[in-house]
C-alpha cells in the first residue's frame, strides 16, 4: 500500500534531517500563473514514464530545500526563479519501500523563459482540472487540495 503522510517540517531555509538514507530528499516548485501551475510529464525511458509531476527534484548534501529547488529549476527549464513560501511538507512511502520527503514552494516569479530540458511534454494547467491528469502517486494528496482550494 501507498501513503503519504506529513513529515515533521523543519524551519525554512533549514536543512531537513536525512539520517534515514531510504529517504530521497526532494524540494518541488508549484510555478503559478494565475490560478495555473506548471505540470510536467516524464519521458518514457523514465521510471513511472509518462506520469505528471511537478518540476523540482533531490536535495545534495548541504543544500537547503530552497537553494536545491533553484539549482534544479535551472537545470531542468532553464529559469532563474525566486523560490516563495513552503506551501506543503509530506512524506510518501512507495510500495516498494522506498520513500520520498516533499517540500513544496509556491515560485511567483522567475527569470528567464521557460524551456523544456528534460520532459515529455510541459503545460500550464488550472488548479481545478489538475485531478484529471496522471500524476505520480506521491503528488495525488496535494493534487487534491490545489484543485478543491484547500492550499492555495
Amino acid at each position: 500500500m501507498q501513503k503519504s503522510q506529513l513529515a515533521a517540517v523543519p524551519e525554512v531555509g533549514q536543512k531537513p534531517d536525512s539520517s534515514d538514507k531510504n529517504v530521497r530528499l526532494v524540494a518541488v516548485a508549484l510555478i503559478l500563473r494565475g490560478r495555473e501551475v506548471l505540470i510536467c510529464q516524464r519521458r518514457p525511458d523514465q521510471p513511472m514514464a509518462l506520469k505528471w509531476e511537478f518540476p523540482g527534484g533531490k536535495m545534495e548534501p548541504g543544500e537547503s530545500a530552497e537553494q536545491a529547488l533553484a539549482r534544479e529549476l535551472d537545470e531542468e527549464l532553464g529559469i532563474d526563479a525566486t523560490i516563495g513560501a513552503r506551501i506543503a511538507h509530506m512524506r510518501h512511502t512507495y510500495r516498494s519501500g522506498g520513500a520520498v520527503d516533499l517540500q513544496f514552494f509556491a515560485v511567483h516569479e522567475f527569470g528567464g523563459e521557460i524551456t523544456n530540458r528534460i520532459f515529455n511534454d510541459l503545460r500550464w494547467c488550472e488548479l481545478t482540472a489538475l485531478p484529471s491528469y496522471d500524476f505520480l502517486a506521491a503528488d495525488r494528496n496535494l493534487v487534491r487540495d490545489l484543485a478543491s482550494g484547500k492550499l492555495l
